[in-house]
């Protein structure tokens, strides 16, 4: 069931990816960015407001919280860097470059949460690092 939710989540950044680049277009990256963190917060509490689960936020620990505060400000920074490379170039080639952090991902999970990867994991990766550094740096038809 996560490769659904997966899937899904692919699929919305796609659409994210074009609508944000025809958003950045005439205003600054940063601004384009505070518009949609604006409304990205007001949904999220809304969902879980929806969901009943306000509740929860009393329960979190101070250990969660610096974990999640800190996933926060590097979310904030890597949008802002996102929408700073889609004002400055093609779609098509900004969000597949971006796609090099499922390396860094992986990197991360093995050294920090002690995740075990095949040699399956390591073709993947290496070949959808291969693709995106392919596509980013293609000379353009232009």
């Amino acid at each position: 069931m996560w490769w659904m939710f997966s899937l899904l989540a692919a699929l919305s950044a796609a659409v994210v990816v074009t609508l944000s680049k025809v958003g950045v277009k005439n205003i600054e990256s940063s601004v384009a960015f505070a518009v949609q963190s604006v409304l990205i917060v007001a949904v999220a509490w809304g969902v879980v407001a929806w969901q009943g689960h306000l509740g929860q936020v009393a329960e979190i620990d101070r250990r969660t919280w610096l974990f999640l505060i800190a996933a926060g400000i590097i979310t904030c920074a890597s949008s802002l860097l996102s929408f700073q490379a889609l004002k400055l170039g093609p779609a098509s080639r900004t969000s597949s470059f971006d796609k090099i952090s499922l390396v860094f991902s992986i990197l991360l999970a093995v050294f920090f949460l002690k995740e075990k990867i095949t040699w399956q994991v390591i073709l993947g990766a290496t070949m959808m690092a291969g693709g995106a550094v392919l596509i980013a740096f293609t000379r353009s038809s232009e």
